[in-house]
């Protein structure tokens, strides 16, 4: 089995990455880059390989943890800490991309796939905001909640504090369910119909709130339209 030292230089990953940029790269030669160096007959390469081969799909890499990643041979708390801080590092540049696009929410649908496969390796709930302007342009969305979803935990003033500091003209409101099972529970629809109210009250609406489970979403705005038409 070749070391790196062993490879030609030409083709090891951090001089074809040099010479020919990062998207000639192989996955596997980008994660042995982010390893840095072997362990004992395995190099950096195939360790990178043993963590890609024991995943689905490369997204799946978002969903590894410390404790995952350290039971793999080769990967101690140094290398373990630098994929997942470059995966969090990746995470947070393409949300910051989204967000200086101009986004606009039309319906629910466009809100799921803002946030598809966002939640797919959180075990709580994740409650957001998303604040709009009065023709329905995102202006900012925000992360106020994580933990079991419901009145007693999400705090309503948290809520319409961020929307009057955005002078945002309506809200949605947005979680996950953990479970994949996206169809809301009594205490989702307590707290939706209780935010509905209030928004009323601050003459700022909450227009939907949308559960999101795997590859699916439940929308309160929706559901209660097909009621009304029934």
């Amino acid at each position: 089995m070749l070391k790196v030292k062993e490879i030609p230089k030409n083709e090891r990953p951090y001089e074809r990455l040099i010479n020919y940029g990062k998207e000639f790269l192989s996955t596997d030669e980008l994660l042995a880059i982010l390893i840095k160096s072997g362990y004992k007959d395995s190099s950096s390469k195939i360790i990178a390989t043993r963590i890609i081969s024991g995943l689905k799909n490369l997204s799946d890499l978002k969903k590894m943890r410390y404790e995952d990643l350290i039971k793999i041979k080769g990967i101690g708390k140094a290398k373990a800490c630098n994929i997942l801080a470059a995966v969090e590092l990746g995470n947070r540049v393409n949300l910051k991309e989204n967000m200086e696009i101009e986004t606009f929410i039309k319906n629910s649908n466009d809100v799921y796939n803002l946030f598809k496969g966002k939640f797919d390796d959180k075990e709580q709930e994740y409650f957001y905001c998303l604040y709009l302007d009065n023709r329905k342009k995102l202006k900012k969305k925000k992360l106020l909640f994580i933990g079991t979803i419901n009145y007693s935990v999400v705090h309503p003033r948290e809520i319409f504090k961020e929307a009057y500091n955005l002078s945002a003209s309506s809200i949605v409101c947005l979680h996950n369910h953990p479970s994949g099972d996206p169809t809301p529970s009594s205490d989702d629809i307590m707290l939706t119909n209780s935010l509905m109210k209030i928004g009323q009250i601050n003459q700022i609406p909450i227009i939907d709130h949308i559960i999101i489970g795997n590859n699916d979403y439940y929308s309160f705005y929706e559901n209660n339209r097909k009621m009304r038409n029934l």
